[in-house]
C-alpha cells in the first residue's frame, strides 16, 4: 500500500453533510464533497491486510484496496479504470449504497473502517469532471437483439454490458423517464437526477435504445416481445408493496410510500401534479410505518414539505447501539443506524403494532396501536410476538405512509403473459448462474428475481445476467464476471 502506517496515524472522518437548517429547504444533494487532500488521507487508512474482506463484502467484488492506493498516490484516472472494471455506475453506489464493504473492512475489527463509499463517489465525481468517462463502443455488432424490461440499476447495468458485447439492446421503461427506482423511488437529496442523465447520455452514444412510456405486457404484449427479440431480460423490480390489513386502511390520507415519493420526485423534476391527486405532508402529522431506507426517504421528504410532525414506527425492537454478537465481523452488522433524514428531526419509535386507523369525514386522523415484545422463536425460527397488556396508545395522523417493503414483482401482465415460473416467494424463478427462467431465451435479474434488495446487488445481478444472455446468444461470453476479479 502507499502508506502502510496510514491507519495508525489518521482516524476516520465520516461523510460530510450540509447544515440541517439549510438542506431541508431544498432537494439538492444533502451530502457534501471532500477535498482531495483530505480524501487521500482517508484512502491511506486502507491497510495492507493480506486478505481484503471488503472485496467479498461488496456484491460487485470491487477491487477496493487497489483504488484506495491509487487515490492516495494521486493516480485518479487509474483509480477510475479500476473502479469501472467491476462497477458500471459507481456514482449510484457511491451515494445510496449502505456500504456492506465497510462493514467487512478488516480495520473495522477494532477501529472505524475506511471511508470506502466516500472515496468511490469522489473518484467518479472527478472522473466526470475531468472528462475521463467516455462511451465504450463495441468493435463489431453481433446481429443479435436483446430486450431489457425495466430501467432500474439492474436493467441499466445489463443493457450497458450487452451493448458493449455488440448486441442491439432496447431498454423498455413504463414510466416517462429512465431510471426506475433510482429516478422515482430515491429523493433528489440523496441522488440528484442529472447524475442519472449524464450516464444515460453515455449509454445512448454506446448504442442503447431507450423506449419510455411502454408498459410491456400491457402496451406491448409478451408475444410481440418474444417475436421481436432474440432474448429477453426481465429487470422490472419488486413493485408489489406490502399492505396494512387493518380497519381504516381505506381512509383518505393512507398511501403506499412509493406513491408519495414518486409523486414528489416528479414535482421536483418540474412536472405538474393535479391538486386533487396531490399527496403532501405540509402542516400534517405524518406517520411512516417502516424503518428501512424507503421509510427514511419519506421522513426526509416530509421534512422538506413542511410537516407539522414526523413519526417513524417500526414493528421490530430497536437494534442495539453496537454490532450485535450474532452478526460478527465481517457480516453485515445488526445495529442501530441513523440516516441523514433521521438526523433532520422527527421521532423514531420501535416495537409498536398498528391495530386500526380512525378517521373523520373519510380522512385518517388517528392511529391506534399497542406495544409489543418478542420472545423465544417459534418452530419456524421467527421470534414470537405478543402484545403488551395495557400499552394501547393513540397518535395523531393526518398522513400515513406505508413503507413496509415489497413482497414480489407484479405478476399481472408480463410475467403471466410470458408464462415464466415463480418461486415460493412470488419472485421470478431463475438461478444465480444462468439467470434463465423456465422459458428458453427469457432471463431475469435484480429484485424481480432475488426479491427486494440493494442497489449494489441489482447492479451485480444485471452484470452477471448480461454475461449469461451473451453466452446464450453467442455460445460463450467475453464479458467479465465477478469471479474473474475476486
Amino acid at each position: 500500500m502507499g502508506k502502510p502506517t496510514g491507519f495508525l496515524e489518521h482516524g476516520r472522518k465520516g461523510v460530510p453533510y450540509r447544515d440541517v437548517q439549510e438542506r431541508v429547504k431544498d432537494y439538492k444533494l444533502a451530502q457534501e464533497h471532500v477535498p482531495e487532500e483530505e480524501l487521500k488521507v482517508q484512502a491511506s487508512r486502507c491497510m495492507d491486510c493480506g486478505v481484503p474482506f471488503c472485496n467479498n463484502g461488496c456484491p460487485l467484488g470491487n477491487i477496493i484496496p487497489d483504488w484506495n492506493d491509487l487515490v492516495y498516490r494521486d493516480k485518479w484516472e487509474d483509480a477510475l479504470a479500476r473502479l469501472h472494471s467491476t462497477n458500471n455506475f459507481p456514482e449510484f453506489t457511491g451515494l445510496v449504497c449502505p456500504a456492506p464493504c465497510e462493514a467487512a473492512c478488516v480495520l473495522g475489527i477494532n477501529q472505524d473502517p475506511v471511508t470506502i463509499k466516500q472515496v468511490e463517489w469522489e473518484i467518479i465525481r472527478k472522473g466526470f469532471g475531468e472528462g475521463w468517462v467516455r462511451p465504450v463502443k463495441p468493435e463489431r455488432r453481433t446481429g443479435r437483439s436483446v430486450a431489457v424490461v425495466g430501467s432500474g440499476p439492474a436493467g441499466l447495468a445489463a443493457a450497458q454490458q450487452l451493448t458493449r458485447a455488440g448486441h442491439t439492446v432496447t431498454l423498455f421503461e413504463k414510466n416517462d423517464r429512465v431510471g426506475g427506482l433510482l429516478r422515482y423511488g430515491i429523493p433528489d437529496f440523496k441522488l440528484e437526477k442529472w447524475i442519472i442523465d449524464r450516464r444515460l447520455d453515455q449509454m445512448r452514444e454506446e448504442g442503447v435504445s431507450f423506449q419510455t412510456g411502454v408498459h410491456v405486457g400491457v402496451d406491448l404484449s409478451a408475444a410481440e416481445l418474444r417475436q421481436g427479440f432474440d432474448a429477453v431480460l426481465l429487470c422490472m423490480g419488486s413493485e408489489q408493496p406490502r399492505d396494512l390489513p387493518v380497519p381504516g386502511r381505506e381512509l383518505e390520507g393512507v398511501h403506499f410510500a412509493m406513491d408519495f415519493l414518486r409523486q414528489n420526485n416528479k414535482r421536483v423534476a418540474g412536472d405538474e401534479v393535479p391538486e386533487t391527486e396531490a399527496i403532501l405532508a405540509t402542516d400534517k402529522h405524518v406517520i411512516v410505518l417502516g424503518g428501512g431506507d424507503t421509510g427514511s426517504d419519506c421522513v426526509g421528504t416530509s421534512h422538506r414539505q413542511g410537516a407539522a410532525s414526523v413519526t417513524s414506527i417500526e414493528l421490530l425492537e430497536r437494534p442495539p447501539a453496537e454490532r450485535a454478537p450474532y452478526t460478527p465481523w465481517p457480516d453485515w452488522p445488526h445495529m442501530f443506524r441513523s440516516s441523514s433524514s433521521h438526523d433532520e428531526g422527527g421521532q423514531r419509535e420501535y416495537a409498536l403494532l398498528t391495530k386500526h386507523l380512525e378517521g373523520e369525514g373519510g380522512r385518517v386522523k388517528r392511529l391506534h396501536g399497542v406495544d409489543v415484545r418478542f420472545g423465544e422463536p417459534d418452530a419456524s425460527g421467527r421470534p414470537r410476538m405478543e402484545e403488551v397488556s395495557g400499552s394501547e396508545f393513540v397518535k395523531p395522523a393526518d398522513l400515513v405512509l406505508l413503507a413496509m417493503g415489497f413482497v414480489h414483482p407484479v405478476h399481472e401482465g408480463l410475467i403471466q403473459g410470458l408464462g415464466v415460473q415463480t418461486n415460493e416467494r412470488g419472485n421470478v424463478a431463475a438461478n444465480e448462474r444462468e439467470f434463465q427462467t423456465s422459458e428458453p431465451g427469457v432471463f431475469a435479474a435484480g429484485d424481480c428475481r432475488r426479491g427486494q434488495s440493494l442497489v449494489v446487488w441489482a447492479q451485480w445481478e444485471g452484470r452477471e445476467a448480461a454475461r449469461a444472455v451473451d453466452a446464450y446468444l453467442m455460445g460463450r461470453s467475453r464479458l467479465q464476471s465477478r469471479n474473474d476479479t475476486v
